[in-house]
């Protein structure tokens, strides 16, 4: 309770969390929804269109699982929006963390295909062994379990709880989620930061390989996005409260999966939806353009 401004009487505390009534959070829930439908429609359309050679190129099953985390970071900023509870301070986080470490991965394994598909292209070259192998996949599962094993640390010694604090805003309970363990919580985002910069870097170095569509500067360019979005997350977040933290986090969660989306993605749905006679071998590896230099 909290006296009232001529002290005789007492009226409840207000509450303050970001609902899905208000302004704030509603945008933020209808953006999250319309988000994670645009990874499902992608992936319907790869797809239907999975023998073409845009879809092919680069492991497309790591494609379709990087779609996959996609929809999941989209959905899982619902669980930042409404009253908190115990069950949903642990999941929320476990659930962000765990999704984006697998995001981050799967563009890690696909950088690392773009360079051994280009370094393999000698037919006796021993790189190209490694073109069909379950190198990429071992190394996405890999990734998210030492998230997990972070997660569940985590979760064991120390998890994220419901509290209530009155101390902040004279009159107001703010209902949030503790972390439990800041250590943890920055582990987890460290270890996310840790491998978004070696997919930056490793990017990077193989931005300048040949071909028409070196998938390479799409991952650099998305990577860019991704770290400076959680750069800039990281003072945002520390120096706000209540609901304006939570709607930080879910503004980042929200601006790094659309950066992935568009550089990742929508080129490859422009070729293959308005620019079919682009989505042939020449194009991918930068022949046909070569050959018509020749001529001229």
């Amino acid at each position: 309770m909290w006296p009232t401004e001529q002290h005789d009487g007492c009226r409840p505390r207000s509450l303050e969390f970001l609902a899905y009534e208000d302004t704030l959070g509603g945008t933020l829930a209808s953006l999250s929804i319309v988000g994670s439908l645009i990874p499902l429609s992608i992936l319907a359309i790869f797809l239907r269109n999975s023998g073409t050679p845009v879809v092919k190129a680069n492991n497309r099953n790591l494609s379709y699982l990087l779609l996959f985390a996609l929809f999941l970071c989209f959905l899982c900023s619902l669980m930042f929006i409404g009253p908190p509870v115990d069950l949903i301070c642990v999941l929320r986080q476990i659930t962000f963390g765990v999704s984006f470490v697998l995001c981050v991965s799967c563009v890690l394994g696909k950088t690392i295909m773009v360079v051994i598909a280009f370094n393999a292209t000698q037919p006796k070259s021993s790189r190209r062994m490694w073109l069909n192998s379950r190198i990429p996949n071992a190394l996405v599962i890999a990734c998210t379990s030492i998230q997990l094993i972070i997660c569940s640390f985590w979760i064991i010694h120390s998890p994220p709880f419901k509290n209530n604090d009155i101390t902040s805003e004279l009159g107001v309970t703010i209902l949030e989620c503790n972390e439990g363990s800041p250590v943890a919580f920055w582990c987890m985002m460290g270890y996310m930061g840790f491998l978004a910069t070696l997919c930056f870097v490793v990017a990077y170095l193989s931005r300048k390989l040949p071909g028409s569509f070196n998938e390479a500067k799409m991952i650099t360019f998305s990577m860019l996005i991704f770290v400076a979005v959680w750069i800039s997350f990281i003072p945002t977040y520390l120096s706000t409260r209540g609901k304006d933290s939570v709607a930080v986090e879910i503004f980042a969660i929200l601006c790094s999966c659309s950066g992935l989306l568009a550089l990742l993605f929508f080129p490859k749905c422009y070729i293959i939806i308005l620019r079919p006679e682009m989505n042939n071998k020449e194009f991918l590896t930068g022949k046909r353009g070569f050959k018509h230099s020749k001529l001229k």
